[in-house]
């Protein structure tokens, strides 16, 4: 509840701020500062200190599971902002605190879906997020790219939308409630409605996280948008989206797990296959991480498609490896002109730092030892053994991993064993603040329970 008021304030401040403050150093140190604020705050109501009294039964739940994901969320909201920030200036200096004033909404958007008792709060917090992005997709007005982004993210937004609302008004027809907590579905569900319900928010859900075959718009709109923006499209707001899909399936349909378990898993290995090999075709840098986020969102699903213990604390550790992975590569795309592979020829003889933290998130997103993201897979992959059963997805999950190291590796082979003069302008503050997010990406991958210890601690 702390984050969810304190954002919003948040983001009225800076959006009055557009014009009561011309320094874009100030709008910044504001902006940086709130997000400082905001964790400390989530973390002191982890412990029991609030801010506000406010009683939200029956539509918002703070239990510890989703404080230490919201808290996850603002760090890396936090690193988003001290390694992005000074790029959003490139796009409009007379707009720049507005961008933090939408960001700041999608915070609020990013608490109503991660914690949410009612389906019409998750509704609501689906859209408080999808429409600052509508905006911020578009930001690049001169650029024809993210005209067309913006609008097919919009078209293909109200189409899932309308997805959602006729999911969660078919489930209100069979329950005769909104609140998941109070759903009484039985093994043997025999009522069409709440069939097709949970089949429409289903498909909704996963045109959200870019789950295949309804992935479709994403590469355009990730190529699209800009790059600064992309990385916390990519990130954050997909963590959240999976998160909210977890909790929808395991609080409200757990019951009904026999009915649409093998169907989740066919989803997963879908993607998982349609992201990966089309990643290993791609000669743009950052059309190859849209198209690896839908890999990504594979692995993720198979915390949905397993729902136990194992997969509740893959998935926030999976959302932190992966969001703080790809903000600091899209970091330094955000510096280079050219996105293609040959862009990063020669990379670490120019930027050797730039060029070590690059390979450690590379390897992390790859799932290589001794990083955050090869124990995110490996909780993944455990979770799916432990169901029972489905053994082969959890080695078809294996094979999709080591097809991902292909074209992973064709930029650290860029970096440092090909000719060029790729170059980036980064200030020594940038460059070590890269090189502390990949120590914690380190970090992770040898200590996960620095994560998971919150859960019980």
């Amino acid at each position: 509840m702390n984050v969810l008021l304190i954002s919003a304030i948040l983001g009225v401040v800076m959006m009055f701020s557009s014009f009561l403050v011309k320094n874009t150093a100030t709008v910044r140190t504001m902006g940086i500062t709130g997000t400082i604020a905001l964790l400390v705050l989530n973390v002191l109501e982890m412990y029991g200190t609030r801010l506000f009294n406010i009683n939200t039964a029956g539509f918002l739940s703070f239990d510890r599971y989703t404080l230490l994901f919201i808290s996850i969320a603002v760090f890396a909201l936090l690193v988003y902002f001290l390694l992005t920030a000074k790029d959003m200036e490139k796009l409009s200096k007379v707009n720049y605190a507005e961008y933090f004033a939408l960001l700041f909404f999608v915070l609020c958007g990013i608490v109503l879906v991660s914690s949410f008792d009612s389906l019409l709060i998750l509704f609501l917090g689906i859209e408080i997020v999808s429409i600052p992005l509508y905006v911020l997709t578009g930001s690049d007005k001169r650029n024809l790219k993210s005209n067309e982004a913006a609008l097919k993210y919009f078209l293909m937004g109200c189409f899932s939308t309308g997805l959602m609302l006729m999911g969660i008004t078919l489930i209100y027809g069979a329950q005769g409630t909104f609140s998941v907590d109070l759903f009484n579905f039985t093994k043997n569900i025999d009522s069409p409605l709440a069939i097709a319900g949970m089949l429409l928010l289903l498909f909704s859900m996963a045109f959200k996280a870019s789950v295949a075959p309804l992935h479709f718009w994403t590469p355009d709109v990730y190529d699209g948008a800009p790059t600064v923006f992309t990385s916390f499209m990519a990130t954050i707001v997909k963590a959240a989206v999976f998160f909210s899909f977890f909790r929808l399936f395991n609080d409200s349909f757990g019951v009904l797990a026999s009915q649409w378990q093998f169907w989740m898993a066919i989803l997963a290995a879908v993607t998982l296959f349609i992201g990966n090999i089309t990643a290993v075709f791609q000669h743009s840098v950052k059309r190859m991480l849209a198209y690896s986020s839908i890999a990504q969102a594979g692995f993720m699903l198979l915390a949905v498609f397993a729902m136990n213990g194992i997969a509740q604390e893959g998935l926030l550790l999976y959302a932190a490896a992966y969001s703080l992975a790809t903000i600091g590569i899209f970091s330094v795309l955000t510096k280079i002109d050219d996105y293609t592979f040959d862009g990063f020829n020669g990379l670490a003889k120019q930027q050797p730092l730039v060029a070590a933290a690059i390979t450690i998130f590379i390897l992390s997103l790859a799932g290589i030892p001794l990083t955050a993201g090869f124990l995110a897979k490996f909780y993944m992959i455990q979770a799916v053994i432990a169901t029972k059963g489905h053994l082969w997805l959890a080695i078809f999950s294996l094979v999709m991993a080591a097809v991902s190291v292909y074209y992973y590796f064709r930029v650290i082979q860029a970096m440092y064993f090909k000719q060029g003069n790729a170059n980036i302008q980064a200030s020594n503050a940038f460059k070590y603040t890269l090189l502390a997010v990949a120590v914690i990406v380190i970090l992770l991958g040898i200590f996960p329970n620095l994560i998971t210890n919150w859960l019980y601690f």
